[in-house]
C-alpha cells in the first residue's frame, strides 16, 4: 500500500500544474482556482490509493477541482457578482455535475505559463519560491513550511499574499513574448536554482540537506526543460542540479556530519545521475551561446568525472571560472575561483585573492570566506591563524552541520594527536 500511495503522490505532483493551468485558463481567478485544485489533490490522495487511479486522472482532477470551485463561489453570498461573472463565462454544461472520467484531457499544457505566473515580477523571491512549490510542485502548505523551517501559519500567509498580489496585478495565464519572455524565463530558472540550493545545503536546519526540496527542484526543472528543449541555459541548470545532487549520498557521514568534497567516498556518488548530467551538458555546450548555468555544470562535471581528489583537473576548472567571471561580479564565483587558483598556483596565491574579496560587503566576515581562508592557511601550515578563522566561521554560519564541521576542523588542528 505504501508503494501505491507514493506512486499516486508522484502522479499528483506531475498533474498539479496541468490541472491548475486548465482551470485558470477556463475561469481566471488564480487564487480561487489554486485553492480548488489543492482540495481536488487532497481528495485524490485520499481516494486513489484505495480505489485505484482513474483511467483519466487529469480529467478526474479537472472535474473535481471545477466542482470545488463552483461550490466555493456559490457558498459565498458576499461574492455574488463573481459567481455571476463565472456563470456567464462558463458553458452551462460545465456547471452540471458529470462523471470525472467523462471529461477528455486537454492537449494543451499550461505548465510553463503557470511557472511564469508564479514567478511574477511583483512577487518577492521568497513568495515566488513558495507559490511555485505549491502551485506547480503540488506540495501542501505544511510541507513547504516544514522544508523552510517556518510556522505553517507564516507560510500560509506568504502564499495567500502572493496569490492576492497576482490577482491585483490582473495578469492572465498567457506566455510573454520577445525580450519579456527571456527575462521571465531567467527568473523562473533562478527560483528553481534557489529551491535546489536550499535543499542541497539548508540555511538554518539541524540537517545538512533537505532532499525533498532538491528532488522537487529537479522534477520541475525537468518539466521546464521538456517545455523549452532548445533553451541551453535551462539544460545547463538541469545538468548542474543532476551533477551536484549525485554527490549528496556522500556529503554526510553516519552521524549526519558534513563530509567535504575532498574526503568523500566517491563510490557512493550516484553514477546514473552523473552520466545523465555529463551527457546533457556535453550535448548543450556546443549548441550556442554559453551561459552561467552551463559553465557551472561543466565545472561540476569535471569534479564528478575525477576518480579521486588528486585526479581533479584544476587547471580546467580555473579556466571555466575565468569564463564564468565574465558574466559579471559574483562574490561566490570569485570565492570558488580563489580556491581553484590555490589548487593550481598554491595557497598563497589563493589567499591573495581572498584578501581582495574582503572589501566586498557581501562577503566581509561571511562564514564561507572565513572557512576558505582557514583551509588555505591550514595548507600553508599556519595552524594558529587557521584555528581562529575556523572558529569564527563556525560562529557565523546558520547551518548546524557546517558549524560542527568547522569546529571539529579547529579542534583537530589544536589537537593533532
Amino acid at each position: 500500500m505504501t508503494a501505491v500511495r507514493h506512486a499516486a503522490e508522484d502522479l499528483l505532483r506531475e498533474l498539479a500544474p496541468q490541472v491548475l493551468g486548465a482551470l485558470v485558463r477556463r475561469y481566471g481567478m488564480f487564487d480561487a482556482c489554486e485553492d480548488a485544485v489543492q482540495e481536488a489533490l487532497l481528495a485524490a490522495a485520499l481516494q486513489w490509493p484505495e480505489t485505484g487511479v482513474p483511467d483519466n486522472p487529469q480529467g478526474w482532477l479537472v472535474t473535481v477541482a471545477a466542482r470545488k470551485l463552483v461550490d466555493q463561489i456559490r457558498s459565498e453570498s458576499a461574492r455574488r457578482r463573481r459567481e455571476d461573472a463565472l456563470a456567464l463565462a462558463t458553458p452551462q454544461a460545465e456547471l452540471l455535475s458529470h462523471a470525472a472520467n467523462a471529461v477528455p484531457s486537454t492537449d494543451r499544457d499550461d505548465s510553463l505559463a503557470l511557472l511564469f505566473l508564479c514567478c511574477h515580477p511583483a512577487l518577492s523571491p521568497a513568495s515566488r519560491i513558495a507559490l511555485t512549490l505549491r502551485a506547480v510542485g503540488g506540495l501542501t502548505t505544511t510541507q513547504i513550511a516544514v522544508a523552510f523551517l517556518v510556522p505553517e501559519a507564516t507560510m500560509a500567509q506568504r502564499i495567500s499574499r502572493a496569490k492576492q498580489t497576482i490577482k491585483a496585478s490582473g495578469t492572465l495565464l498567457a506566455m510573454p513574448e520577445g525580450a519579456v519572455f527571456a527575462e521571465r524565463l531567467a527568473e523562473v530558472r533562478h527560483v528553481l536554482y534557489l529551491v535546489f540550493n536550499e535543499g542541497y545545503t539548508t540555511t538554518g536546519s539541524a540537517d545538512l540537506t533537505a532532499p525533498e526540496l532538491s528532488t522537487e527542484a529537479i522534477r520541475i526543472t525537468r518539466l521546464l526543460h521538456r517545455l523549452v528543449p532548445n533553451d541551453t541555459e535551462t539544460a545547463g541548470l538541469l545538468a548542474l542540479m543532476l551533477l551536484t545532487d549525485a554527490r549528496r549520498p556522500a556529503r554526510t557521514g553516519l552521524s549526519g556530519e558534513l563530509v567535504p568534497l575532498a574526503e568523500q567516498d566517491r563510490s557512493r556518488w550516484d553514477r546514473q545521475l552523473i552520466a545523465e548530467g555529463v551527457g546533457l551538458i556535453s550535448r548543450t555546450l556546443p549548441c550556442g551561446q554559453v551561459g552561467p548555468y552551463q559553465l557551472q555544470a561543466a565545472i561540476a562535471a569535471v569534479h564528478d568525472e575525477a576518480g579521486n581528489t588528486d585526479a581533479t583537473d584544476w587547471p580546467q576548472i580555473l579556466a571555466l571560472y575565468d569564463l564564468l567571471q565574465q558574466f559579471g561580479p559574483n562574490p561566490m564565483v570569485s570565492l570558488n575561483r580563489a580556491v581553484a587558483v590555490a589548487m593550481v598556483h598554491g595557497p598563497t596565491a589563493g589567499l591573495d585573492l581572498l584578501a581582495e574579496l574582503e572589501t566586498d560587503k557581501r562577503l566581509t566576515r561571511h562564514h564561507r570566506l572565513l572557512a576558505t581562508r582557514a583551509h588555505l592557511l591550514e595548507l600553508l601550515g599556519e595552524r594558529e591563524v587557521a584555528v581562529r578563522s575556523y572558529r569564527e566561521a563556525a560562529r557565523r554560519t546558520t547551518s548546524a552541520p557546517e558549524r560542527r564541521h568547522l569546529t571539529d576542523r579547529a579542534h583537530r588542528l589544536e589537537n593533532p594527536a
